[in-house]
């Protein structure tokens, strides 16, 4: 048994204690209990002095795939040759020695949703991993550091296919054109599920196609579609798409959402806001403003914020929610849409988070207040073993 003496313990869920101490045992939180007195617990963390808080999490990465100091002729996460390519697992390109990892630790962060790029119409499933790459003294392998794959199923509209495919004098030239094949990889994979439903009947075994065959869970509502849209009418198309062939998806970026804030409500939509912390060089972006959290906030969008790794590296996470809360995002709300809502955007609220019994020993420690950017992760614990330390 593990004990953590926090001095301020922020559980994620926008309540505050003063002086509690978390009790950690096989990776899970097994109890908070007030007053900083660890009961003969075998470990202990004296964070009296410091801010606790859970694990930050990014849900929308490249990390593992575009690995820092790499070249750009290595990344591994697009593979821009055809458009629709849902068969692609983003599991099967993490490199563990990214050393992103480290700086992802060092900034608190200690679950990510890492995904294929926004080349391709649909670019291939995700994972969401923990950012600790061994235990023991020895590495891990990516198996080891798994949440869930997949987590769900990348795709794009806006400039980025139009650009890659336009210089191959392929389809899609147009937004209209993106719009036109993500819907028909749709269709494709309803017309292979009865194919091999009336194979099945037949007592026959149809043929395997790992394309369409990648699409079924989308269809049936087990997987997301993680949708790349930064312009209000590429949202727009996500969501109207998502309507015809009654399916789950998330907006990723969601850069203008602010201008259709009751739009979004209205359809119930989870929107994962950023890169903001960037530049706009590109004329998507050119509405890009620390606002947009802001006002979905307002409206009762359900929200959580990004850095895209490595479009903003990931340890300034922290940086990011102190510059929304500088715009007007009340400091509850910012802590939350790296915390839990980013959890609730990735579907893993039962296990990550926020720190309540039961739920993963993912917890931070900072030697302030972890919403002002001079504030440092002083101890990053993942699954109850000490991932990083400063102390």
């Amino acid at each position: 048994m593990k004990a953590i003496l926090a001095g301020t313990l922020e559980t994620g869920r926008g309540t505050t204690q003063k002086n509690a101490t978390i009790f950690l045992d096989k990776g899970k939180i097994v109890d908070i209990a007030e007053g900083l007195d660890p009961k003969g617990a075998s470990e202990v963390l004296d964070a009296s002095a410091f801010v606790v808080t859970p694990g930050l999490i990014d849900a929308h990465t490249h990390i593992g795939t575009y690995c820092e100091g790499f070249p750009v002729g290595m990344a591994d996460a697009n593979d821009m040759v055809h458009p629709i390519a849902p068969q692609l697992r983003i599991l099967d390109a993490i490199y563990q020695d990214d050393t992103a990892f480290e700086d992802a630790l060092a900034g608190g962060v200690t679950c990510v949703q890492t995904l294929p790029g926004s080349g391709n119409v649909i670019g291939g499933q995700g994972a969401i991993i923990k950012t600790s790459t061994s235990v023991h003294g020895r590495k891990k392998v990516v198996e080891e550091m798994l949440v869930r794959a997949p987590s769900s199923m990348k795709a794009a509209l806006g400039e980025n296919p139009i650009r890659v495919y336009t210089e191959k004098g392929k389809l899609p030239n147009t937004r209209m054109g993106n719009a036109a094949l993500m819907r028909q990889a749709l269709v494709d994979a309803e017309n292979y599920r009865n194919k091999q439903n009336q194979a099945k009947a037949k007592n026959e075994a149809g043929e395997r196609n790992l394309q369409h065959e990648a699409m079924l869970p989308v269809l049936d509502g087990e997987l997301p579609l993680c949708v790349h849209a930064h312009r209000c009418d590429d949202i727009a198309t996500a969501v109207r798409i998502a309507k015809e062939f009654s399916i789950r998806y998330t907006v990723e970026h969601c850069t203008e959402g602010h201008l259709i804030a009751p739009f979004l409500a209205e359809n119930k939509v989870m929107a994962a806001v950023g890169p903001t912390l960037t530049g706009k060089p590109k004329m998507e972006l050119r509405n890009k403003t620390w606002d947009t959290p802001v006002l979905l906030w307002k409206a009762g969008v359900h929200f959580c914020i990004i850095t895209d790794h490595p479009v903003v590296p990931i340890e300034h996470l922290s940086v990011c929610l102190s510059l929304a809360v500088r715009a007007g995002l009340p400091r509850e709300e910012a802590l939350r849409a790296v915390t839990l809502s980013a959890a609730e955007h990735l579907g893993i609220a039962d296990r990550v988070g926020s720190i309540e019994k039961g739920k993963d020993a993912d917890i931070v420690v900072w030697d302030g207040d972890p919403l002002d950017a001079r504030s440092r992760a002083v101890a990053t614990i993942i699954d109850g073993e000490t991932a990083y330390s400063r102390i």
